[in-house]
């Protein structure tokens, strides 16, 4: 993951560099051969898939396509801070690190005798049906993701999960899929990685936004850096409204994005709100390169 970028860009190799300076871990290292054990570890989970997002956002820029807004899912919302100018990247790599570090270890505490808690995507059901049923049936187990008007992700205890499986089947749900990470995130489950994140952003600088960067707790533009501080640490217990996010972007106005990271997650997503907004991922060399070879700017 992220290698082909590396290979073509001095820049990449110097956010590679960046990386592995302040977070005291071989990005390089684990990217390119550590194993799936290694990379689906949430703390450096998160770096890695930072440390892509920012190459091939690098990536792009040397090739002349720079962004008039930007917006993250979950995670990506640091790279899109970080694109707007909000925080610079010492603290974007410090804090994606501690941001992953205390969610693993409020998310290791939770493991019992069912097993451990995590996530589940529930297809077919609508947000708002999903939602009556975590508040009036199924305690512990909360919304996490509004992915799409028919995508939303759960997170829960290991037996409340398997209650809100019986229960959004029953509602009519097409299927539930658990999903394979370390612990509930996204839910007041993990309340104290909440509070730890808390005391470590304090520290570090965060700036008014210079073009329009997109909230996944409000769905809305954030304002200030005051406030994406603030949204940041409300962000690791918040449902991630993804959807408000693609209903503010398209309100104002824009329409093209490009998807830059590992995967076409975001690609998908965006197909479910129509042909308003074109997404094209961008993760890769390759990509990169179709791309600009075809109608895009």
């Amino acid at each position: 993951m992220g290698q082909d970028l590396w290979q073509q860009s001095p820049r990449v190799k110097e956010i590679f560099q960046a990386a592995s300076d302040f977070t005291g871990i071989d990005v390089g290292e684990l990217l390119f051969r550590g194993s799936e054990e290694d990379l689906r570890s949430t703390d450096r989970a998160q770096i890695a898939i930072t440390t892509v997002n920012l190459a091939a956002s690098a990536y792009l820029k040397e090739r002349g396509v720079s962004c008039d807004g930007a917006a993250g899912h979950s995670l990506g919302e640091y790279a899109a801070l970080f694109e707007a100018g909000v925080i610079g990247m010492e603290a974007l790599f410090s804090l994606v690190k501690s941001r992953g570090e205390v969610m693993a270890e409020a998310s290791n505490a939770l493991h019992g005798e069912a097993g451990p808690a995590g996530m589940a995507a529930v297809l077919g059901l609508e947000y708002e049906r999903v939602a009556e049923l975590c508040r009036t049936r199924l305690p512990g187990v909360y919304v996490a993701n509004h992915n799409s008007p028919t995508q939303i992700v759960l997170s829960g205890t290991a037996e409340g999960l398997a209650a809100a499986e019986a229960a959004c089947k029953e509602a009519g749900a097409k299927r539930i899929i658990p999903l394979k990470v370390s612990g509930p995130f996204h839910s007041p489950l993990i309340e104290a990685a909440r509070e730890a994140f808390a005391r470590v952003i304090s520290g570090y600088p965060f700036a008014d936004p210079r073009c329009p960067v997109y909230s996944n707790v409000t769905g809305k533009v954030i304002a200030s850096g005051e406030e994406a501080r603030e949204l940041c640490v409300r962000q690791i217990v918040s449902t991630v409204m993804w959807v408000e996010d693609e209903r503010a972007i398209l309100a104002d106005g824009f329409e093209r994005c490009i998807e830059v990271g590992p995967g076409k997650v975001l690609t998908g997503l965006w197909k479910s709100v129509g042909d308003a907004v074109k997404c094209h991922p961008a993760g890769t060399v390759e990509q990169v390169e179709e791309l600009l070879g075809g109608s895009a700017p």
